[in-house]
This record gives structure tokens, C-alpha cells and sequence, in this order.
């Protein structure tokens, strides 16, 4: 018996093919997500690679620059970030920014000859993507909102289970996202767009749509200001909302900024429920399904969620392909959030999409 391989190249081992070429991204703004998620993640990317960064911190910047071998002379300031339209390495730009400001930098951005991925919420409001839809068209450049649990494999296989009819015909979805918060942070600002249901409750209203293939009617909301907590003067602490759909669906969703952590939704049908929790963070999810009177935990192989988003649209730009989470599904969800807050406001159920 031969216990060691009879060469140095084991038989099972497939080497990787080289990739003619990688789409150039500029990254806009180095906050948090930018440097301890988005940037790491191109040493997993396939098709991007960073050659370019935008920050109001020069410092900061220039430390980047060294670490990922970007040219100095590919770093921008907000000042200057017309400039960027003149570089032909840029292929496109990842906007990063507060909320308050994704309207205008994907704008400049689409009209200076760049394709655009620009973090979710989409805008602060439908009018503000409404613009960027439009500044996309008239540019003829692709738009697309880092939906990024539409390129991970856990939530790939739980689309997959409802659309097989799996758990038999959906009922109802419930979710659940929530963290706690600490001032001072850019979430807890209404004036750049914070608020728990645009920055967390997001997730949920995305998830929703995914998991029942369908677009809500109407919505009820109820929303929390604690007195006696100053990080809540102007975003609610806590939102609870109830979306309906045409099929009769219910979509029981809850998120918070002053919360122990809460990440999972359910979605339960006639013959049985599927769970993921965690279903939103970055690594760690866990899937369950229920059908037939049994329990089971389904193996699916995780991948880096940014990696993985920024390679779909780098392949999208490469073969002009549709992004599978273009702008049009930034301004439905945004329309949605909008919907949520007016609900809250009012105390009154808010028609959707035409719904009554």
C-alpha cells in the first residue's frame, strides 16, 4: 500500500485559472465598514481590486494607500472628487458614505462616467433615487445597492427552499434585527437619514420580499423614544412594523438601536418553517428547516459577503449584465422605509405600492 502520492501534485486539487482582468473600484469613504470589511475583502475578490480611495482624512488615506498598493496619486479628497471622472483605472465607484449623502456622490459619481455600487439604504428618500435612477440612465451606467446577502450562500439556499415550495405556501414571516448603539454615531442623526428601520430594519424588509416574492400593500408601525435616553432625541430607540401582501402574507418585523443583538427571521408556511439566525451578520448563519415533523440543519459552504457582491458587479460591468440588486430595488425598499416612518407618525395603516 502506497500511503504517500506518487508525485507533489495531489489528484483531487484543482489550481485556479488566471483572470484576464480586474474592474478598478474607487472606494468613497473610510469609515468602519470600509476598512474592517470592504477593504479585506478584495484579497478575496476575483474580478475587483481597489485602485483608488476618497476620504476627507488624508492621514488616513495615504496609511490605506501603503497597505492595499494604491498610488498615491489615486487618492481624493471630497474637494476634488470631480477628478475622479479624468482616471481611467476607475472603473467603479463604491459609495460608503452616510445615508444623507448617497444621492449626491453616486450622481457626480454616474455623471463623471463611473458605474456605481452604493451601500444600502439606497437614499434617504424616493426622490432622492428617483434622481440617481435617472442620473444612471442618462449616463448609461449601471447602478447597484451592496445588498450583499443576495451574493451569500445561506440566504441563496433560503430563496431556493421558497421558491421549490419547500415549507409549502408562505403564511407568515417574522423578523428580528437589533443592536445596540453608542453615541456618538452617524446612525443616531436624522440629519444624515439614521434611524433603525433604514440602517437595520432594511435587512428585514429586503428579506421579506425574497422570501415571499412579493411587494407589500400596506403597512402598520409603531415606533419608541425612551425620555430618559438622549441618543433617542431624534431617531425612535425601537420600530415594530406589520407589512401585508397581496397573497395575504403577514410580515411581522422588529428593529432597534438600544437592543442586546438580535439577527434571525423565520418565514413559516403550511407544511413547515424555515429559520436563519443568525441571518444578517457577516459570518456565523445558521440554517434550519422544519417539514414532515422533523428538524434538520442544512451545511452550506460561507463565503466573504463583500467579496462576493463586488465580484457580481464586476462581472456584471465586464459581460454588461443586470445587477441581481439594481437601483430599482434600493428605491422599493426606500419606499417602504418611508411608508414605515409615516405609519409610526400617524398611527394609521399606509397604503404601498397601489395597495389599499
Amino acid at each position: 500500500m502506497q500511503l504517500a502520492p506518487p508525485d507533489r501534485q495531489p489528484p483531487n486539487l484543482t489550481l485556479p485559472e488566471p483572470v484576464d482582468r480586474k474592474i478598478g473600484y474607487a472606494i468613497v469613504g473610510l469609515g468602519k465598514l470600509a476598512v474592517e470589511e470592504v477593504l479585506p475583502a478584495f484579497q478575496q475578490a476575483k474580478f475587483a481590486k481597489p485602485v483608488a480611495l476618497v476620504s476627507g482624512h488624508r492621514d488616513k488615506a495615504e496609511h490605506l494607500a501603503k497597505v492595499y498598493g494604491i498610488e498615491r496619486r489615486n487618492l481624493y479628497s471630497y474637494e476634488d472628487y470631480g477628478r475622479m471622472a479624468e482616471n481611467e483605472q476607475i472603473e467603479a465607484v463604491y459609495i460608503i458614505l452616510p445615508n444623507s449623502m448617497h444621492a449626491e456622490y453616486t450622481i457626480r459619481a454616474l455623471r463623471g462616467g463611473k458605474h456605481v455600487l452604493c451601500e444600502k439604504p439606497m437614499a434617504v428618500t424616493v426622490a432622492e433615487c428617483e434622481q440617481m435612477l435617472a442620473a444612471a440612465e442618462e449616463a448609461r451606467r449601471k447602478l447597484m445597492i451592496a445588498y450583499r446577502l443576495h451574493y451569500e450562500p445561506f440566504n441563496q439556499q433560503v430563496m431556493e427552499l421558497c421558491q421549490q415550495g419547500t415549507i409549502g405556501t408562505i403564511k407568515t414571516f417574522s423578523s428580528s434585527n437589533s443592536q445596540s448603539v453608542e453615541a456618538p454615531n452617524i446612525r443616531l442623526s436624522h440629519a444624515l437619514g439614521g434611524g433603525p428601520v433604514s440602517d437595520v430594519g432594511i435587512y428585514s424588509i429586503n428579506a421579506a420580499r425574497y422570501v415571499i416574492g412579493e411587494e407589500p400593500v400596506a403597512v402598520s408601525a409603531f415606533a419608541h423614544h425612551p425620555p430618559d435616553d438622549a441618543r433617542f432625541r431624534e431617531v425612535p430607540e425601537s420600530v415594530v412594523y406589520i407589512l401585508r401582501y397581496p397573497s395575504g402574507v403577514l410580515a411581522h418585523c422588529e428593529c432597534g438601536f438600544g437592543h442586546a443583538r438580535s439577527d434571525r427571521y423565520r418565514a413559516v408556511g403550511d407544511k413547515g418553517w424555515i429559520e436563519l439566525d443568525p441571518a444578517f451578520a457577516y459570518h456565523g448563519q445558521e440554517l434550519t428547516v422544519y417539514e414532515e415533523g422533523s428538524k434538520r440543519t442544512l451545511e452550506v459552504q460561507a463565503v466573504n459577503h463583500f467579496a462576493a457582491e463586488m465580484d457580481h458587479f464586476a462581472e456584471c460591468l465586464l459581460e454588461n449584465q443586470t445587477p441581481r440588486t439594481p437601483g430599482e430595488m434600493g428605491l422599493a425598499d426606500v419606499r417602504i422605509v418611508q411608508a414605515i416612518y409615516e405609519a409610526a407618525e400617524t398611527g394609521r395603516v399606509v397604503a404601498i405600492n397601489g395597495g389599499k
